[in-house]
């Protein structure tokens, strides 16, 4: 898990439900459909060597899959990224966070050579406002690509990506599971009006789940964190269970758009008179300057030895502008 990472997430992802809600809803149907859920086996832990500088807690979860009738064990390591920016190194270091955990494996003996290792599944899971646009392929990084004979000694591996904003309400809509309404918020956070129809359909997703008790208890302290992080000014000390405290949660976001809509407007208005007052400014100095050219292009004038073409360039002033000083002077 990337050092990004948000503890909400990180303990709804240490629940076996939200991992299997996560690969039914989101991940390609084939690979669900091998995988027997009863099976879940937490291996969470810290695999990773300090390559990249960063300090891990990975989410590490093994499956039984079935195919061919062969029963076989799957990991599936979930990286979630929580910045602001695309990594266009994931590949690379998605490649290392593997290797490690398969010497975690040969080294603690779940494995060995003889037997083989098992194969893994990478997942990116990521919410950040860009869309994900780096390369999902170890070997796309390698440029330019190699003639086809040296193809075959280049690194390969692919991870598959969840990139939450790509979504749009009505393919989340059509995934019917708590996980998705969570994601759902996620997304509309960025629009407060919508965030507390998001909330609505999130509630409504856990009260059809038969362990709602559980996923409320662990929705509503992702949900805490979520509005903390987002620096929401409401009082969440109140709440505590979506189900039961929806009404005072509802409140507290309705208050909490309208103080963010005043705001809005008072910063506009403040923007508003710096710029007229800037303008005003602008106006006045030019006006002064104006006036500063015409008195010495009156003087210039009462000379009586320059044309008005010298005394237009000479002042910045149109020759118009002279002649209808000379006039009037």
């Amino acid at each position: 898990m990337a050092k990004h990472h948000d503890t909400g997430y990180k303990e709804l992802f240490s629940h076996p439900e939200f991992v299997q809600q996560l690969i039914e809803g989101f991940a390609p149907a084939e690979i669900a459909a091998l995988m027997d859920f009863s099976t879940l086996k937490n291996h969470s832990g810290n695999y990773i060597t300090p390559l990249f500088e960063e300090r891990f807690e990975d989410v590490v979860w093994s499956v039984q899959v079935h195919w061919q009738g062969v029963t076989e064990q799957l990991f599936l390591y979930l990286l979630i990224e929580f910045q602001s920016s695309v990594d266009p190194t994931m590949p690379l270091r998605m490649l290392h966070y593997v290797a490690c955990f398969y010497q975690h494996l040969l080294k603690t003996k779940v494995t060995s050579p003889v037997k083989g290792l098992p194969p893994i599944l990478p997942i990116v899971l990521y919410n950040g406002i860009e869309r994900w646009h780096a390369a999902e392929e170890i070997d796309e990084l390698v440029r330019p690509q190699p003639p086809l004979f040296l193809r075959a000694y280049q690194p390969h591996l692919r991870y598959y990506l969840i990139d939450e904003g790509r979504y749009t309400p009505e393919q989340l809509s059509a995934i019917n599971s708590p996980l998705s309404g969570v994601f759902e918020v996620e997304i509309a956070s960025a629009d407060r009006a919508s965030l507390q129809a998001a909330v609505d359909r999130l509630v409504r997703l856990i009260q059809a789940d038969p362990n709602k008790a559980r996923l409320d208890a662990l929705i509503t302290r992702w949900l805490k964190r979520h509005l903390q992080r987002l620096g929401a000014k409401i009082d969440l000390t109140q709440v505590h269970s979506l189900i039961e405290d929806k009404a005072m949660l509802a409140e507290n976001l309705q208050h909490w758009a309208e103080r963010e809509r005043l705001e809005g407007e008072r910063i506009g208005i403040q923007k508003g008179e710096r710029i007229g007052m800037q303008k005003g400014e602008r106006i006045g100095m030019q006006k002064g300057e104006l006036e500063k050219a015409r008195a010495t292009a009156r003087n210039l004038i009462a000379l009586g030895i320059l044309t008005d073409g010298q005394i237009a360039q000479a002042t910045g002033l149109g020759v118009a502008q002279v002649e209808a000083l000379r006039t009037n002077k």
